[in-house]
């Protein structure tokens, strides 16, 4: 059980000065809340400040220097999977920026919008949509209510060819550890006519150091925007064989590095396809986990998907994404169980055409269709609570229409390595993650991104029910062996959980004595998100 801890109360009255009584939480349920998330914790939370402005944030840091207690900053919160809420070290005070949800710039000819942490990925959908704008945004499969600023400080990735977000991103604001605000790139000079559109600026890049750090917040972002395409098509395929991941990045290799396919390609095993299409089947298998094999058997037939299930867009003129189709039959032709191109159109017929189609196959069309639709979503930049489900993997009973895997239990826990685009390398993970995901007793739900023209990116869930005695343990147990394994075989992590940040094998000592002397030189009353990435 996560305790509650207490806070000095002239510390509180400083916020309360500075923000409002109403923008600071004390209630020790509310701070139950915040010191929940998907997995095992046990961090205590003093108390969470909601500052509505960047002079508010600077004023709150301030205010941590003075009395030297750590605060913790998020955005929306919504960082399921990877710690949500609760922050690396034991009695932070949560810095929540969901306040700050301003749009404060934007532009249609040059494609960009600058925005605060408290933007979700709903609420620029919907400004774009109200402006008529001609522009996509690029969205993650996370809840639509998601920050935009926290997933790129992540270095989250989407769909569209727009998918690496920290690499559309033009510039951002950011307070310091000592309360002063800096501006990057362009951004530091108060007239630069290039400020959101040239990112580098001018003399040392320091983007980079905020991202998946503790060096500073980021209180606004510029992200670049993608001109819609005259033409747009989806591509699904699927593969039989397990073993044919590394036959299968192979093929895809060449077709992302040669900018045949411009956007993330998305390749999911059959248990990842299987989660995310029904509920665990506890009726059929008797209460027993994880899934028996007669049970993932019968699901596969129902769902018609192979063992790897991938897809991606094409986007241009109507000729461009016609001679990428061609191109990508001709390289999965006689390998592939199916490739399909799917347009709206097409999308209109099938609908015409689910309920025969189930009588004729018992393939369930209509839930596949009411499954594609949003994947499809996706790759147009349209964001979708669709995938929230897939968190209820092993919770019994419906989900709920508002679902929060935080608040209801769910178990959900994620490793994310990242490789070469080399089929060998893709085959060695899946090598590593199999035993151990058998060993513990967990669906082994595995999701490979190539990510750029050179590099993958393999999401491994773990999916469980925290209600049920040993269960939290016996995840964290399998998370652990499954990091150690990984890197211990070179797979090192794009992100990390707040589980995860002091599990790693050091690296080299020269770069971290680098970071140590940044943290120690900007923040060296260490009030900033302790032990968040730079310990």
């Amino acid at each position: 059980m996560v305790s509650v801890a207490t806070v000095n109360e002239a510390l509180l009255d400083a916020y309360r000065a500075a923000l409002g009584a109403e923008n600071v939480i004390t209630d020790q349920a509310k701070r139950l809340e915040y010191a929940t998330t998907t997995y095992l914790t046990g961090h205590t939370i003093p108390a969470i400040v909601l500052p509505g402005s960047t002079e508010e944030v600077q004023a709150c840091v301030r205010i941590a220097n003075q009395f030297k207690t750590p605060i913790y900053p998020i955005s929306t919160g919504k960082n399921y999977g990877y710690g949500s809420r609760v922050p690396t070290a034991d009695n932070c005070i949560i810095l929540e920026l969901s306040r700050m949800k301003r749009i404060l710039d934007f532009n249609e000819a040059l494609g960009y919008v600058t925005v605060e942490p408290g933007v979700t990925q709903k609420q620029l959908y919907e400004f774009l949509k109200e402006k008529g704008s001609k522009l996509w945004m690029d969205a993650t499969g996370n809840t639509q209510d998601h920050s935009l600023v926290g997933n790129l400080a992540e270095r989250g990735f989407g769909h569209t060819p727009y998918g690496d977000h920290f690499n559309n991103t033009g510039g951002m604001e950011v307070v310091l550890p000592n309360g002063d605000c800096i501006h990057t790139g362009m951004g530091r000079f108060a007239n630069a006519k290039a400020k959101g559109v040239y990112r580098w600026g001018l003399g040392p890049y320091l983007d980079g150091l905020f991202t998946q750090s503790n060096l500073g917040i980021i209180t606004q972002a510029t992200i670049w925007l993608m001109p819609a395409p005259a033409y747009h098509e989806y591509v699904y395929f699927s593969f039989l064989r397990p073993e044919q991941i590394g036959e299968i990045i192979d093929l895809l290799r060449p077709l992302r590095l040669n900018g045949t396919i411009k956007s993330a390609i998305h390749i999911a095993n059959d248990y990842k396809v299987v989660t995310s299409m029904q509920p665990y089947p506890w009726e059929k298998t008797g209460g027993v986990t994880p899934l028996p094999k007669e049970a993932m058997d019968e699901a596969i037939k129902t769902w018609d998907c192979g063992a790897w299930n991938g897809y991606t867009s094409l986007c241009g003129s109507w000729l461009e994404v016609a001679s990428a189709r061609r191109a990508i039959k001709k390289q999965l032709k006689g390998k592939a169980k199916r490739v399909a191109f799917i347009n709206p159109w097409l999308l209109k017929a099938a609908n015409l055409v689910k309920h025969p189609y189930r009588w004729l196959t018992g393939i369930n069309l209509p839930h596949m269709l009411e499954t594609l639709k949003p994947v499809y979503d996706l790759t147009k930049g349209i964001p979708t609570d669709y995938f929230m489900e897939s968190a209820y993997w092993r919770k019994k009973g419906d989900v709920p229409a508002q679902a929060d895997p935080d608040r209801d239990a769910c178990g959900l826990l994620w490793c994310a390595p990242i490789a070469p685009i080399d089929g060998e390398h893709a085959q060695a993970i899946y090598g590593i993650l199999l035993p151990i995901f058998a060993r513990h007793g967990f669906e082994p739900m595995v999701a490979i991104t190539l990510l750029t023209e050179r590099a993958l990116s393999c999401v491994i869930t773990i999916a469980f029910d925290r209600s049920v005695p040993g269960e939290d343990e016996k995840a964290l147990q399998c998370h652990d062996q499954l990091l150690a394994e990984l890197t211990a075989a070179g797979y090192y992590p794009y992100r990390l959980s707040t589980h995860a940040m002091d599990k790693l094998p050091p690296p080299e000592t020269a770069y971290t004595d680098l970071l140590k002397t940044m943290k120690d030189a900007l923040d060296p009353n260490g009030i900033l998100a302790p032990g968040r990435y730079i310990r």
